[in-house]
């Protein structure tokens, strides 16, 4: 694991004014990447970093004097139109490239500097964002134990996870193809569902729709296939984590799970923010992971000193809905839920190790959803099918509407910060989704 450094220091401050606001998500103890151009521009979409309310052109960067060596490579690789070349290179390019932005950034960089990056930034309120790699693969999955329990349990009040919860990070493989950064737009998916008590199901709108509230693992460096990565080894394969809305159609799914993984109930909208976050800049914000005693414990490759140590994450997450009518009326959106990573059943690393001990293969950019977070208080739920009980007990929105499950209209917005006393506070931006009327 990354051990802190001169980029984590909380004293340090930027000359771009903005990053030392109080409360920014970018300051110069983040500088997460995303790919981006000017908004309704002809621009190629290239890398950049984010400081402050403005983002670092990697491409200028690139083309200037101010990095060399291994951080030149760095810049060039994530300054194409995705990221992929740029994961590739691994962990010693992206530490190098994250501390020569460091330093140009900072400060105490000669004045020179300072006056020749600042035509290399761009207002964040001009761009707009695409999604930063080509993904090959995508694989979510279900490592909340809470969210298991909360799920099991509306249908059983008695009920327990399936045995296996225990022993194995369990997965399903998703699509790619209807991957979305945040501002994504998207119909009410039409499938097949049954009805309490019919005897034939249906083809109709999506009537249960909901949200999960979860993150995106970016996989940096691959690995051949047949070639396990070892637990001690899985995070020098993982480049950096953004937010990640993985929409549900809950009726579809019910009907659609026996026998086999999600279909139709998962494959129409996936919504990510634009922002990967560094394992680097996670550094700081980690804790001990934790298993309880009278549960099973990881078979052996799935459990090292270092993940006991420190596999967990402590990344702050809230649920945000902002309905038609709020939209409308500017009232803002209304606060779900809000809850932390560091609950999370199995660590990014088993993840990774367990994904890869049967032979398969990961690539550059290949993604992973973390499975829906929940925690384990009250108003910890990442779904508003735990929130609300499946709809028998609807929450209240700001403005007094209520909700069972999503209606068209509604925009579901996840944020996510890391903070901690010493250190500075990072955040991870926006993931905004939108549901549209079904198209029948």
């Amino acid at each position: 694991m990354i051990e802190l450094n001169h980029t984590h220091d909380a004293s340090a401050r930027s000359w771009v004014v903005s990053a030392n606001a109080e409360g920014s998500d970018f300051p110069i103890q983040n500088l997460p990447y995303a790919v981006f151009r000017r908004a309704g521009s002809p621009e190629p979409f290239r890398g950049g970093v984010a400081i402050g309310d403005q983002v670092l052109d990697l491409a200028a960067l690139a083309a200037g004097s101010h990095v060399d060596g291994l951080a030149l490579d760095a810049a060039r690789a994530a300054a194409l139109p995705t990221l992929n070349d740029f994961f590739a290179l691994g962990p010693l390019a992206w530490q190098a490239l994250r501390h020569a932005v460091f330093a140009v950034l900072h400060s105490d960089a000669p004045a020179a500097t300072a006056s020749d990056l600042r035509p290399c930034l761009v207002p964040q309120a001009e761009v707009e964002y695409t999604v930063p790699a080509r993904i090959g693969d995508y694989t979510d999955f279900y490592t909340s134990i809470d969210h298991a329990l909360n799920i099991t349990r509306l249908m059983n009040p008695d009920g327990d996870v399936t045995p296996n919860f225990r022993w194995v990070p369990t997965a399903y493989h998703g699509r790619v193809s209807t991957i979305g950064v945040s501002g994504q737009r998207f119909r009410r998916p039409m499938g097949q569902a049954m009805a309490p008590g019919a005897k034939a199901p249906t083809y109709q709108a999506c009537a249960r729709l909901d949200y999960e509230l979860e993150l995106g693992v970016w996989i940096g460096q691959g690995n051949a296939q047949g070639e396990p990565i070892p637990l001690e080894r899985a995070e020098e394969h993982i480049f950096g984590i953004c937010l990640l809305n993985d929409w549900s159609a809950r009726d579809i799914q019910f009907w659609e799970m026996a026998p086999l993984g999600p279909f139709l109930a998962k494959n129409f909208a996936t919504t990510i923010s634009p922002w990967i976050v560094t394992m680097e800049a996670l550094a700081p914000y980690r804790q001990a992971w934790t298993r309880p005693a009278n549960d099973p414990q990881p078979l052996d490759y799935l459990e090292s000193t270092a993940n006991r140590a420190g596999g967990a994450l402590d990344i702050r997450l809230e649920v945000w809905l902002e309905s038609e009518k709020a939209r409308k009326e500017k009232t803002g959106p209304s606060r779900l839920s809000t809850t932390s990573f560091k609950h999370q059943y199995w660590s990014v690393a088993q993840m990774v190790a367990h994904h890869t001990v049967g032979g398969c293969s990961l690539n550059p950019g290949d993604l992973f959803g973390s499975g829906t977070i929940s925690g384990p208080g009250e108003g910890e739920a990442g779904a508003i099918i735990e929130l609300t009980r499946a709809a028998q007990t609807p929450v209240t929105l700001a403005n007094g509407e209520t909700r069972g499950f999503l209606e068209d209209g509604d925009a579901v917005l996840l944020r996510g910060w890391c903070e901690k006393p010493g250190h500075a506070r990072i955040g991870f931006g926006e993931s905004r989704g939108t549901v549209l009327p079904a198209r029948a």
